[in-house]
């Protein structure tokens, strides 16, 4: 339905009327440039290439980022950025860019690898693609939670090694949401969305905490507000939701994981930075907690000889929350339209305000 809504939003394709095909070709030419960082998935293009409203490059990869000297070099001159959340969009690219650069549409929901402040200083507009993609991160943490929380991952790697044996009273037991209290941090869309998926499996209680109560999304989930202490204690399975701030940076740290209980489950489909993770792995490896999920780590991809990956109690995902056709096609149409409408001097349909 999303990205139905954003086809039929594309924006108008500019018209060429009368003139022969060196004067289109002329008019062509003082088009706004734009760089795309990304190979984006083919909705998106398909806009981007039909709008007409725009001549661009892009770095022809969906495997491999565009390198940072590359980047530099290929930005010199745009009038728009549409990038990644691979890309570092810092003062050094900014002043690559040059004074011409006026738009910048990032596919993502999350910003931290944009610096706002520079982005305001130069009085460059932002859009991004929230909501979108609420359904498929909210999806993706259900999944995660209960892979983590029944153990499947390690339930999979025992029948496929010869581990299955006779049936045993407690092997590979996990733990049930019915009659559980789940914790949110960071009660927004998707935190939202993640509540009305689990309701259905019996859950007893919702809390969440945020910079602030959230009364009106509260309400449609029935949470309760609490403080940060108290989601740790109370939760049974916590998950993670909040963006990442220097307010968030490492919120999740021993501190929090102490007050947690040890049949807790972990889940972070957020942003790797809101953890620590040497915390996380003595609190997993000492059995402080019972289990972590992540689809999200520090760096990304996370070093196959990282110590979390050692660990059986710990499920690790490579960042796929929004990795649904419809929802990345939708993702890069939106993208896309922000771009294309920033670029004409009119409202985004998703714009950060600086």
């Amino acid at each position: 339905m999303a990205l139905r809504r954003l086809q039929r939003l594309a924006v108008a394709p500019l018209s060429f009327t009368g003139g022969a095909t060196t004067q289109v070709l002329r008019e062509m030419s003082t088009l706004p440039r734009v760089y795309v960082t990304r190979q984006i998935p083919p909705e998106g293009l398909r806009i981007l290439r039909d709008s007409r409203q725009v001549q661009f490059e892009l770095w022809d990869s969906d495997d491999v980022p565009v390198p940072r000297k590359e980047l530099l070099q290929n930005v010199k001159g745009v009038d728009g950025l549409l990038c990644v959340l691979t890309e570092k969009i810092d003062a050094e690219l900014l002043d690559a860019a040059g004074p011409n650069l006026k738009v910048l549409s990032t596919m993502s929901v999350g910003f931290d690898h944009l610096s706002l402040e520079e982005l305001k200083k130069r009085g460059i507009r932002v859009g991004y693609t929230p909501e979108v993609l609420t359904d498929a991160v909210a999806e993706l943490t259900v999944a995660l939670l209960l892979a983590t929380s029944r153990r499947l991952i390690e339930a999979t790697h025992e029948a496929k090694t010869g581990g299955w044996g006779t049936w045993r009273t407690l092997w590979l037991c996990g733990y049930e949401l019915a009659n559980s209290t789940v914790g949110i941090l960071g009660l927004g869309r998707i935190g939202v969305a993640i509540a009305e998926r689990l309701a259905p499996f019996k859950v007893k209680k919702f809390i969440y905490t945020d910079v602030a109560p959230r009364p009106e999304l509260a309400k449609a989930i029935n949470a309760e507000y609490v403080s940060l202490d108290e989601l740790a204690k109370q939760s049974d399975f916590l998950s993670v939701c909040c963006a990442l701030t220097p307010e968030t940076n490492e919120i999740c740290n021993k501190d929090l994981f102490a007050k947690m209980k040890n049949t807790s489950i972990f889940i972070n489909t957020s942003r790797g930075g809101v953890v620590n993770q040497e915390d996380l792995y003595e609190a997993l490896s000492t059995g402080q907690i019972a289990g972590a999920g992540l689809d999200v780590t520090v760096p990304e991809p996370l070093p196959t000889s990282h110590p979390l990956f050692t660990l059986k109690n710990c499920v690790i995902l490579p960042h796929i929350a929004s990795a649904s056709y419809s929802t990345r096609n939708a993702m890069s149409a939106l993208a896309v339209n922000n771009l294309l409408l920033g670029l004409r001097g009119q409202p985004m349909i998703k714009e950060l305000k600086l």
